[in-house]
């Protein structure tokens, strides 16, 4: 029973986690999908539209500004006509059209300089979103590589308690025979308990790992997941021929980090710049055409008829009498002018320059020039700052790249002797001349050499990818 507990154990390890594992996901897809589905990228996208919007809309305000307005209503009682300006006593329908322009001709140059800072702005957050980018991939395979880290763990526990299974079987049946002791039958089957346990382990390591990369992934949990163990070449990330000089000499020329902080420091001065043209006058021009109607306006149309009417013209000399003359006065009616008409006669066009000299204003504009000078000093800072932890970063990475190469050809050499250590030990126990104390710790010494090695290998290809980074290189070959 406890034979076939072991077995169908070793079988759920090797075979039953392969039907959990669902679509076989590669380095690259996880880091696409990482990236794709990562909200700080996502955010980062959305400031640098937002950067995109604001250098587009700087730009556009250096064109003129052109608005067109109208307006159609009906007044009564006393009310003033506005194509004559005269009082009227009646209800009107009038009308008002009227489109005007201003071009900024000059303001110290302060929008030329606000256009090139949220240009500026822009390409920085440009940087920012590779910056986002790049934490997320850095994080996918330091994630990745610890899934197959401990997949290949699990083929380590898995090999062990197959090697000691075999090795309890062969002494039960010796035993049995009379050739060994019982109690050699007793210690393998602990340590078999013991490596099952281990077992047990290493596949708990192995499902966290896995959800750990769900969740930098965005997946949920019960998603069905494996990954593939890429092809590395570890001999060549045995050589480690840069200096950290040299790679922080190319670190600092390609981070984005760094190229953000450079095109802030850029931005910082083209605001100081348009803060300074506060204190300059503002010189615009200004012009605008427009036109009104009136339905109180009435012109005479005359229908072609004339009326005859004697109109007194003055008096005879000494009589007094009246003296008439016959006036003729054509006849017709009082019509609406035409809209057309009106809109044509009532046309008026303006053109103008405004000029506004700053005089005092409450020391707003010194204050916005010390604000923006003290802006500008911080970017320096911060560009100071970011390199500083670059180059920190670049020679931590570098030493402990070469602390890893150096711990892997230890490990290689560790295992390579334990694995002999282990060989002559099962020999001689199997002979009856070693205990199984001696078995059992050269066997938990080549295991713990196995774990050790496949540690610093994994280590050493994590480091060896960041320093490709840090360089430039492609990390997803």
């Amino acid at each position: 029973m406890k034979k076939c507990f072991t077995i169908i154990l070793i079988a759920l390890a090797g075979t039953g986690f392969a039907q959990e594992q669902g679509k076989v996901w590669t380095l690259k897809e996880c880091v696409d999908y990482a990236v794709a589905n990562s909200l700080d990228v996502k955010r980062s996208v959305y400031s640098r539209e937002t950067g995109e919007i604001n250098a587009f809309q700087s730009k556009m305000q250096l064109l003129p500004t052109i608005n067109g307005n109208a307006s159609y209503g009906y007044n009564w009682g006393r009310n003033i006509d506005p194509t004559t300006n005269a009082f009227i006593e009646q209800r009107i329908t009038s009308a008002n059209m009227n489109v005007s322009g201003s071009l900024l001709l000059w303001n110290g140059f302060r929008q030329f300089y606000a256009t090139r800072q949220n240009q500026t702005e822009f390409n920085a957050l440009s940087e920012d979103l590779i910056k986002a980018k790049n934490d997320v991939i850095l994080n996918v395979i330091n994630l990745y590589m610890t899934v197959i880290f401990n997949k290949e763990l699990l083929g380590n526990a898995q090999s062990q308690l197959s090697s000691t299974q075999q090795q309890l079987d062969r002494t039960r049946k010796l035993a049995d025979a009379g050739s060994v002791p019982r109690g050699n039958v007793l210690n393998l089957d602990a340590q078999n308990a013991t490596n099952e346990l281990n077992l047990i382990q290493r596949e708990n390591a192995l499902n966290l790992s896995l959800l750990q990369l769900k969740q930098a992934l965005q997946l949920p949990a019960s998603t069905e997941m494996d990954v593939e163990v890429p092809t590395m070449d570890v001999q060549r990330d045995l050589v480690i021929d840069q200096s950290a000089d040299e790679i922080f000499s190319a670190a600092v020329t390609l981070m984005p980090e760094i190229k953000a902080a450079q095109l802030r420091k850029r931005s910082a001065e083209y605001s100081l710049r348009s803060a300074r043209g506060s204190y300059y006058p503002r010189l615009s021009m200004n012009a605008s055409i427009g036109s009104v109607y009136s339905d109180a306006r009435l012109e005479f149309v005359p229908n072609g008829q004339v009326d005859v009417v004697p109109s007194q013209i003055g008096y005879v000399q000494g009589t007094n009498s009246p003296v008439f003359r016959d006036v003729a006065t054509p006849q017709g009616s009082l019509q609406e002018v035409s809209f057309k008409r009106q809109y044509n006669d009532n046309l008026g066009r303006s053109l103008g320059f405004s000029l506004n000299v700053p005089i005092f204003n409450g020391y707003a504009t010194r204050s916005n020039v010390r604000r923006s000078v003290i802006a500008r000093e911080q970017t320096h800072i911060n560009a100071i700052q970011l390199e500083n932890t670059l180059r920190q970063s670049v020679e931590t990475a570098v030493n402990d790249a070469v602390a890893a190469h150096r711990t892997f050809l230890s490990a290689e050499r560790q295992v390579s002797a334990r694995d002999e250590a282990f060989r002559m030990t099962k020999q001689r126990f199997d002979a009856g001349a070693a205990n199984f104390v001696e078995y059992q710790v050269a066997e938990n010494d080549l295991f713990q050499a196995k774990s050790d090695l496949l540690r610093a290998k994994y280590d050493l290809l994590f480091r060896r990818k960041l320093l490709d980074f840090y360089q430039g290189k492609p990390i997803l070959d």
